[in-house]
């Protein structure tokens, strides 16, 4: 009741696998010398591995957004049209890059927590055979919800267009196959999945997006990868300062996730969601995603007459644990829980317990036990099946 320990349950940061950060105290070295070179080639050679791709692949120094940008200004010339598919506040940020980079954006509108489905892309590429891209978020976290990529991407695959994916949140809670689906540009970031502070973005390159920067204009100059390429391949590192600590953490990182392996980390987000979806139907309660729900986060609506920010409120204030509302209209609607990175079920059953607590004091009717119940049978399930005695 006194000790509280703060919780970190929201899709991003995420709470931190705890030999990175012990990693990052030895991080007193110089960015151009052949010592950090080699520990960034580690890193990226572990980032292939780790996103199951050929494909080059880039770390930024920024958030997830500031790969985002490079998406669009390294492969695209202002005017170009492009398609843009929104179903939340992070699609909406697609459509805002297009529109700082003056691109023609055809716009692809699902209602919030809806999904654009792949026929609706395919009938746009259709429609707009000139279109030189195609921006999808994989996973929207600001409603719960995960789009078809690998529909999608069947479709684009067709054109000439290049698949430029959002994955900041899809990458270790949905499968990607980024080179057999072929998505041309793919970002994650590093306070995800990868379980480190904020401060690095991931970027694949296809060759066919390679091809299409020999042609792109928009000016550029941090976020420039044919530089940051050429660096790369002459051995030293990268054309600015690189974030040494962030690297040296994400190393740390990408073998546990090699040890554990990409399709256990993406199951443990998978059934983690499953369990939490399970425990909202026990306690009454509504999810925001319905046709499509994702395995990053579970946007759950609050009761009927209740804000959601008493909830976020309760979480805080009686157990220090900080869970997300919802953003820009769906404040005070909803509430999200992440399933992403460094999470376990130990952490599902005190998060729901939590939630029934605060329910029931808040004026919800709640059978205490009976969300934690629903999470346990998801447990037992898969993990502990009963045996008979011979």
């Amino acid at each position: 009741m006194h000790i509280k320990k703060q919780r970190l349950l929201t899709p991003g940061p995420t709470p931190l696998y705890p030999p990175a950060l012990h990693a990052m105290m030895a991080s007193d070295v110089h960015h151009r010398t052949q010592d950090f070179v080699k520990i960034q080639n580690q890193a990226l050679a572990s980032l292939k591995e780790v996103l199951g791709t050929s494909n080059d692949v880039f770390i930024l120094v920024s958030s997830g957004s500031g790969g985002l940008d490079a998406s669009a200004s390294n492969f695209l010339s202002m005017g170009d049209k492009v398609i843009v598919c929104t179903a939340g506040k992070f699609g909406e940020r697609w459509v805002e890059i297009a529109k700082a980079y003056s691109l023609n954006a055809v716009v692809l509108k699902a209602e919030y927590g809806d999904v654009v489905t792949p026929d609706r892309v395919e009938a746009a590429l259709a429609e707009n055979p000139d279109a030189k891209a195609v921006f999808v978020q994989a996973s929207e976290t600001s409603t719960g919800a995960m789009h078809d990529v690998k529909s999608m991407a069947a479709a684009v695959k067709k054109t000439d267009a290049l698949f430029i994916v959002d994955a900041i949140t899809g990458i270790g809670t949905m499968p990607l196959d980024i080179d057999g689906w072929g998505i041309d540009v793919c970002i994650g970031g590093s306070q995800k999945s990868f379980m480190i502070p904020p401060g690095l973005a991931f970027v694949t390159v296809s060759p066919k997006a390679w091809k299409a920067n020999e042609s792109a204009s928009i000016p550029r100059f941090y976020f420039d990868l044919k530089k940051e390429k050429k660096m790369i391949e002459k051995g030293e590192g990268s054309s600015w300062t690189p974030n040494t600590s962030h690297i040296i953490a994400l190393n740390a990182a990408l073998d546990y996730i090699k040890q554990l392996g990409m399709p256990k980390l993406v199951e443990n987000a998978e059934l983690l969601a499953k369990a939490t979806r399970a425990a909202a139907a026990a306690l009454g309660l509504e999810l925001f995603a319905k046709t499509s729900p994702g395995n990053s986060v579970t946007a759950i609506k609050a009761p009927a007459g209740m804000d959601s920010g008493v909830i976020v409120k309760g979480f805080k204030t009686h157990f220090g644990a900080i869970i997300a509302n919802g953003q820009g209209s769906m404040k005070g609607q909803i509430f999200r829980m992440a399933h992403l990175g460094y999470f376990d079920f130990a952490d599902m059953f005190a998060v729901i317990a939590a939630l029934e607590l605060i329910l029931q004091a808040n004026g919800h009717k709640v059978e205490l036990g009976a969300g934690v119940a629903a999470v346990q049978r998801v447990y037992a399930e898969v993990a502990m099946p009963q045996t008979v005695n011979a």
